[in-house]
């Protein structure tokens, strides 16, 4: 499988072509959309969430509902587009209006602008901008379905913000009820305290970043391989993570604190019991030696603070390389709910390239007898 994104922020849309789904996987767009709006749910998001409703189109790859065997077109079109049309049209716009050069310390502007030999951030920033999440977070709740044929459901929530930690270990039955909440934390208190931290900080004109949890259930073993360095199952699903804007560290099982630690409080022993190999703990976190064990597999990802302040940083003009204040583009004091559903979705799209890399299959019916048959 491939997924290959394009569109800008304010442009006309974001679109993704995905290739190498099999027929007759029954795809949900109901489903599609409540994910587009759960990625623009959450405390402390901006004024975008309120001029976008983000909503799928499906424009190749699918009849009455099921995938034929060819790329998968959708689309994600952009609301504001029309506010934006005589500033971004490719056909040709006023390029001089909504110029940026003050470029933002944490954004892609600097580096990107002098990479690409541009005299305007917005060139950059356009296509930098975590907007580009919304068409992934659709083609990853398509690979959700894909996965979900064979028995593999993906969840997660959020298990800090800004330093309001909730320590507690949840099962993976009860995460999906942290949809519900206003930050996806299970914990109300550390929620309400969370809650009126990014209150505070947004009338300081800062941000808020956070910790998030993914679990993966029912992924059976040998998934990954120990074989190549590049297909190591924790390896792909670090890259698939990292790849989000904004996400600054990955770990997989016990992660870091493993590094603390003496082996006899990290290995996860194993023992035989009904006629099965098990293990009573699970810090590898359901990956040992590159390649899933059956375990559920548990990622945490570290999202950083929104570097778009509207206090603004210290930083210099682009062009005049005067001193001045970080521009401040519209936006959220914490997108830590979006970032949650995006990571789902991403790990969602680099599982199933790693499943059907080893199961094949040109239907759904050929995938799920295949992956029936694995111990």
């Amino acid at each position: 499988m491939k997924l290959t994104t394009a569109g800008e922020s304010h442009g006309k849309g974001l679109f993704a072509i995905y290739e190498g789904l099999p027929s007759n996987l029954k795809i949900d767009i109901d489903e599609i959309n409540h994910y587009l709006n759960l990625r623009q749910s959450g405390y402390g998001r901006g004024g975008r969430q309120k001029i976008e409703s983000d909503t799928v189109e499906i424009l190749s790859g699918v009849r009455n509902t099921y995938t034929l065997g060819s790329p998968v077109a959708i689309c994600v079109k952009n609301s504001d587009y029309k506010n934006w049309q005589q500033f971004m049209a490719p056909e040709g716009c006023d390029t001089t209006q909504k110029t940026l050069t003050k470029v933002r310390p944490g954004h892609a502007d600097l580096t990107g602008l002098i990479k690409y030999d541009q005299t305007d951030a917005r060139n950059i920033l356009e296509r930098a901008s975590a907007r580009e999440t919304a068409v992934r977070v659709a083609a990853g709740t398509i690979a959700r379905q894909y996965l979900r044929a064979l028995g593999i459901e993906i969840s997660g929530y959020v298990k800090s913000v800004c330093g309001v930690i909730d320590p507690t270990v949840y099962a993976f039955e009860s995460l999906n009820s942290a949809k519900s909440e206003p930050l996806f934390m299970l914990d109300k208190d550390k929620q309400q305290k969370a809650m009126a931290l990014i209150d505070q900080l947004k009338q300081n004109g800062d941000t808020a970043g956070g910790i998030i949890e993914i679990r993966v259930k029912g992924l059976k073993s040998g998934f990954g391989s120990c074989m190549q360095y590049d297909k190591k199952l924790d390896a792909r699903l670090a890259f698939a993570l990292m790849s989000v804007q904004a996400i600054k560290g990955v770990e997989v099982g016990v992660g870091m604190q493993a590094g603390n630690l003496k082996g006899s409080q990290v290995h996860d022993e194993i023992y035989f019991n009904n006629g099965k190999f098990v293990r009573k703990s699970n810090n590898a976190g359901g990956i040992e030696g590159g390649m899933s064990n059956g375990e559920e597999i548990i990622l945490s990802a570290s999202m950083k603070p929104i570097p778009t302040l509207m206090k603004g940083l210290n930083t210099v003009d682009y062009i005049s390389k005067q001193p001045c204040k970080a521009a401040s583009e519209r936006s959220d004091v914490a997108a830590i709910c979006a970032a949650e559903i995006v990571l789902e979705s991403v790990t969602a799209i680099a599982l199933a390239e790693v499943v059907a890399e080893r199961l094949g299959g040109d239907n759904m019916a050929e995938v799920i007898a295949r992956y029936c048959n694995l111990a």
